[in-house]
């Protein structure tokens, strides 16, 4: 699998790809993405990552400097206040230089908070204090069964041990990094052991600055990969008859907001190009598919789907146009 190093000689601007980069969705928080890789295979990955991927070719890590150069700019533009979330269409922790990351972009003076997502099998004690010395703030921990058995059935990996992660979710409550647990509900898979995860978040100290938990939806994506027969939830009965049964049962708020999080809107990063016109991109890396090539014009990355060319110059009609993230094909 080609491995594609982002330096600041490569050219390839960090605002425009889902992949890697800077993804700004208009509000105070941005995503941050140094790499993509990932060392687990959940079955119900939205992006089919991971070792057991069928879809994904490439990867993708970004130059730390180059990176925090970039962060700068966006958050001069966003103001005070930027919450930088580090995540990834894979694991986080597999960036060599996450520690010197989280550093960098505390330093930055629109910053006020950094937190990171993690499946949490690389959560070692020594990078725990690593992360808690450098200033992160809040870890979201992507944590879906204590079962052991059913926990190393959606990891994908015959190595998970759930044990592990758990005591690494343990030290990070009692480090000065708050704590999230972050499940993924899937209806006829889990069930039984969101209550067990909820009183888990709650015994080991989770949540000291915001919530203790996050319960997410799982989603069918296109790319994505499903568990085979289960059936995906409207928003109104994933709200109002799992969650709010789960809040009663438990005493415990889950039905959550972006207040919750110190989230508000924010201007976005102008767009520079608009769905259906015809530009002009210069090839410059593979993508993350079979077929696809990442263009760069007018700083900005755009994911070129059939492509025709591994290099040069390509005409292309823009398709979609979406949170400065521009998706292309041959015009």
């Amino acid at each position: 699998m080609p491995h594609v190093r982002i330096t600041r000689e490569s050219g390839i601007p960090l605002v425009g790809s889902l992949y890697f980069g800077i993804i700004d969705r208009g509000t105070n928080l941005l995503q941050v993405r140094p790499n993509c890789s990932c060392n687990i295979s959940c079955p119900f990955c939205s992006v089919d990552a991971g070792p057991g991927s069928r879809t994904r070719i490439t990867t993708y890590e970004v130059e730390c400097g180059y990176l925090v150069e970039w962060v700068k700019q966006v958050a001069e533009f966003k103001g005070d206040g930027v919450e930088c979330h580090i995540d990834s269409p894979g694991e986080p922790l597999l960036y060599p230089d996450l520690v010197p990351l989280v550093k960098d972009l505390k330093g930055i003076p629109e910053v006020r908070v950094v937190s990171m997502q993690s499946n949490g099998t690389l959560l070692s004690s020594k990078m725990i204090d690593s992360l808690e010395s450098a200033g992160l703030d809040r870890l979201n921990l992507s944590l879906h069964a204590l079962d052991p058995v059913l926990a190393r059935t959606l990891a994908g990996v015959s190595w998970y041990d759930v044990e592990k992660v758990k005591e690494a979710a343990r030290r990070v409550a009692q480090s000065a990094i708050d704590l999230l647990i972050a499940p993924v509900y899937l209806p006829g898979s889990n069930d039984g052991e969101i209550p067990g995860l909820i009183a888990f978040a709650r015994e080991i100290g989770a949540g000291k600055r915001w919530p203790a938990l996050g319960i997410q939806k799982c989603e069918h994506y296109r790319y994505g990969r499903n568990i085979h027969g289960m059936k995906f939830q409207t928003w109104w009965q994933f709200y109002n008859r799992s969650i709010r049964a789960w809040e009663k049962d438990s005493g415990t708020r889950l039905l959550l907001t972006p207040r919750d999080f110190g989230m508000e809107k924010r201007a976005m990063l102008p767009a520079v190009f608009r769905k259906g016109e015809k530009v002009r991109v210069d090839i410059r890396a593979p993508g993350w598919i079979l077929g696809e090539m990442l263009g760069v014009g007018r700083n900005r990355i755009v994911s070129v789907l059939d492509c025709p060319k591994k290099q040069g110059a390509v005409r292309v009609q823009i398709v979609s146009s979406k949170h400065n993230i521009y998706v292309a094909r041959p015009a």
